[in-house]
């Protein structure tokens, strides 16, 4: 745990394994008014129609990796980036770049709007070298290996073996927890449970 003293503009991580619930946290910090800036959904909109990281991967993959409407065609990258991990290193050094400058921006507005908490959810914050360095404070939401594979099989189309490789290719939980320097432990909570523990964070940033 670190200690929170006053701070006009607090700059936290917030990371967890898939099927964490770090995604539900990030949605109740921004109820209680952080501003949420996601990595993910700024990759999103990057490989979607017309996003701005789409002519390189045309380039660097091929056409077969473009969808009819112009979209990256992610299974099929995903199925790529499992038996070929230098193909994930290529797609990650065109969209890293890209998702840094989106979140600086992001970021920017925010505190011209006032914020005075900046959750940035990114997936991959303790695999990083740059972002450890940026934040403020760094919030890991933790549950057993387990639960994650439950809640993912739950709801997503996916097999057990399909869950177990995407969780093989992140952090440990032991590397994350090491990395954190608040740990949400979400496992068997209720929802209002979890918005306790939530006020609680929100409070300790000033909200």
């Amino acid at each position: 745990m670190i200690d929170t003293p006053p701070k006009a503009v607090w700059r936290v991580g917030l990371t967890g394994g898939i099927g964490s619930g770090k995604s539900t946290v990030g949605r109740m910090l921004v109820e209680r008014g952080a501003a949420l800036i996601d990595a993910d959904q700024i990759a999103r909109e990057l490989t979607a129609p017309g996003g701005l990281a789409m002519a390189a991967i045309a380039r660097e993959f091929g056409s077969d990796f473009v969808e009819p409407h112009g979209a990256l065609d992610r299974s099929r990258m995903r199925e790529r980036a499992f038996s070929h991990p230098e193909s994930r290193k290529q797609l990650e050094a065109i969209i890293h770049p890209l998702v840094g400058q989106q979140t600086a921006a992001q970021a920017r507005t925010a505190e011209e709007a006032g914020k005075h908490l900046l959750v940035f959810d990114i997936p991959l914050l303790v695999e990083s070298v740059q972002w450890p360095r940026r934040l403020d404070a760094v919030i890991v939401v933790d549950c057993p290996t387990e639960t994650q594979i439950a809640r993912v099989m739950q709801r997503n189309a996916l097999d057990r073996t399909a869950i177990e490789a995407i969780i093989s290719s992140q952090a440990t939980r032991q590397r994350r927890r090491a990395a954190a320097d608040i740990v949400l432990f979400n496992d068997k909570l209720s929802i209002d449970a979890l918005k306790s523990q939530v006020d609680a964070l929100a409070r300790r940033f000033g909200l």
